[in-house]
């Protein structure tokens, strides 16, 4: 998009009044965006936005500038301002730039601006059918809705470093309303990938639909939730939303280094069982948040965060690397060019173990099994969490009982991870778009069926059958 050569000038404007280290990230970005509600398609968006950010490191200090004119006299300008905020006198700047390559490659079958808008439109309408299909009568509202992104970035930096990338994602997700008299409930359902069109050869979009219909039709007749302190199963196909929110975040560098993590200075400590390992890998293939590059331009690579209970790393970019000199682990992102790069995770999981997971229900005598996580809130500093439950099912000796509703899990992530006591040999997926600092990130997150021996869970029931279940109010 943007010569070498006058990468090579912009760099060495931004760092004449001094600094460290400069970058420059241009980006391309054409994104397309179809929504149905009401039976009828509402929205047919597509988009294209160019623009790049400078970025200025200068001791502790970062300056920023970004701009949508990537003409070489844009470029300058924008670095003339970045430049103004470094430390030190004027220098000459000689910089040579050598392409990176990556670690890992993916391939894009069926690119989306190859796809017709019609064919587009056609699967988020069969989707919306499907899904009211489930039951014309009990389904009421169904939301269904089509995105992808292609992005093309480049990247350069005073260390030398050049690349080129394109990230290719598309997604579905589709939320259905069921209704019987007074009692509503919901459903909803996503698969994505770093991939083309060629997702719905993977995943059948009216597959996708039943499933969120399915589950909304099923909560009408769900009893009511237990409360008290019990026994918890984590199903794989949950995903892995609370190794995300309540261990993920606190494992990003920036977190850690201002102590609003309760992961901060554990390195070599142990934080969790030992049959519980945490990694995140972008490098994984078909996964929503892979990447080949970064967003500063480092290669992806699997980074292993918790190995077997003891904390062994942090999710690292290049500013949070220097200040504990040590190099960047790939996990610098940003959600465009108007944003500057900031820890964040890719694919972050528990790792699968070795027991089968029916072994692990039939080992439970009572409990919950989580099927599917709803949303929640998680504090950093403390890994203090709430999670509502959108599917779950009693556990009665052995054995999967009756549905429920209106289950929440309350508890701290670190002390959940410590006390795991079964680990299974599944892994399941899920997708989503993960904030922090006003910023947008694309990431997938698993786990493997595990148990969590005691965890207080928020009802509007009380165990009458178990008389371990400790009456709480509802969360």
């Amino acid at each position: 998009m943007v010569d070498k050569q006058i990468l090579k000038e912009v760099l060495a404007v931004a760092l004449s009044n001094g600094g460290d280290f400069a970058d420059i990230f241009v980006e391309h970005k054409q994104v397309t965006g179809i929504g149905m509600e009401a039976g009828r398609i509402e929205r047919v968006n597509s988009g294209l936005d160019v623009g790049a950010g400078i970025r200025v490191l200068s001791g502790e200090a970062t300056a920023y500038a970004y701009t949508n004119d990537i003409s070489k006299e844009g470029l300058l300008e924008a670095a003339r301002i970045a430049s103004h905020a470094a430390k030190g006198g004027k220098k000459d700047v000689n910089i040579d730039l050598t392409s990176i390559k990556p670690l890992v490659n993916f391939e894009f079958k069926k690119r989306p601006d190859d796809v017709k808008t019609e064919e587009k439109v056609a699967v988020v309408k069969a989707a919306e059918k499907a899904a009211r299909a489930a039951d014309s009568q009990k389904i009421k509202q169904v939301i269904a809705g089509y995105g992808d992104s292609v992005q093309k970035v480049t990247i350069a930096n005073s260390d030398g470093a050049y690349v080129e990338d394109e990230r290719i994602r598309t997604r579905l997700v589709v939320n259905a309303v069921a209704a019987d008299g007074d009692t509503i409930q919901t459903g909803y359902e996503a698969v994505g990938s770093l991939c083309g069109f060629e997702l719905f050869e993977r995943y059948n979009p009216e597959t996708v639909a039943r499933q969120a219909a399915t589950r909304a039709i099923n909560m009408l007749t769900a009893q009511p939730a237990p409360a008290g302190k019990m026994p918890v199963v984590m199903a794989g196909e949950a995903g892995g939303t609370m190794v995300h929110e309540a261990c993920g975040h606190g494992l990003e560098a920036d977190l850690a280094q201002r102590n609003l993590s309760v992961y901060a200075n554990k390195k070599g400590q142990p934080v969790a069982s030992e049959l519980v390992t945490v990694v995140d890998d972008a490098t994984l293939p078909d996964k929503y948040g892979s990447y080949r590059f970064d967003d500063e331009g480092v290669p992806a690579r699997k980074v292993t965060l918790i190995d077997k209970g003891i904390l062994t790393d942090y999710l690292y970019d290049y500013l949070t690397a220097t200040k504990e000199n040590r190099e960047s682990n790939g996990h610098g992102r940003r959600e465009s060019y108007q944003h500057k790069p900031i820890p964040r995770m890719g694919n972050t999981m528990i790792a699968p173990g070795t027991t089968d997971p029916d072994k692990i229900i039939r080992e439970t005598k009572h409990g919950l099994l989580v099927k599917k996580m709803g949303g929640g809130q998680v504090n950093t500093t403390t890994g203090d969490f709430v999670f509502d439950v959108a599917e779950g099912y009693l556990i009665k000796d052995g054995e999967i009982g009756p549905m429920v509703r209106g289950a929440t899990l309350t508890g701290n992530g670190p002390e959940v991870l410590k006390i795991v006591d079964m680990v299974g040999s599944d892994l399941g997926f899920t997708i989503g778009t993960c904030g922090k600092d006003g910023q947008g990130a694309p990431v997938s997150d698993a786990q493997p069926t595990m148990r969590i021996p005691e965890i207080v869970v928020g009802g509007t029931a009380h165990g009458d059958d178990n008389p371990s279940i400790k009456r709480i109010r509802r969360i």
